[in-house]
């Protein structure tokens, strides 16, 4: 069974760091694209970050390029989201998702995901 579950989320101050961690379970992260996306309150699922099957392939939402880096570890079938130099307007429910690699993708489209976690908070606040 396929599983994707975030964690790392919580308060922090502005300017402050964050990690997220998305472990994968029943599939293996090579085969698919990864995908960070983030929802806040009245606004609809924005792409935050992806990565592909090589770690080079890489997309940042303008907002976060330069403050935030996404990796991940194949031996531990996880991805991660490291967050620098938060703002307040990085609040918001962080979810991971997983797009079975096929072709040409949009990482910023949700619709092109198969699978979702349940989400983390993060919060941004002095």
């Amino acid at each position: 069974q396929l599983q994707l579950v975030e964690s790392g989320g919580g308060l922090v101050q502005p300017g402050g760091s964050l990690r997220l961690s998305c472990a994968a379970s029943g599939f293996t992260l090579d085969d698919y694209l990864m995908g960070w996306f983030r929802q806040a309150p009245g606004k609809e699922r924005e792409g935050v970050s992806a990565i592909g099957n090589s770690a080079e392939q890489t997309y940042y939402l303008d907002s976060v390029e330069g403050r935030f880096t996404i990796s991940k570890d194949n031996a531990k079938n996880t991805v991660y989201l490291q967050m620098d130099k938060m703002k307040p307007e990085d609040t918001a429910i962080y979810y991971c998702g997983a797009a079975f690699l096929k072709g040409s993708q949009d990482p910023t489209n949700p619709m092109e995901y198969d699978y979702w976690g349940q989400g983390t908070q993060v919060t941004v606040s002095a």
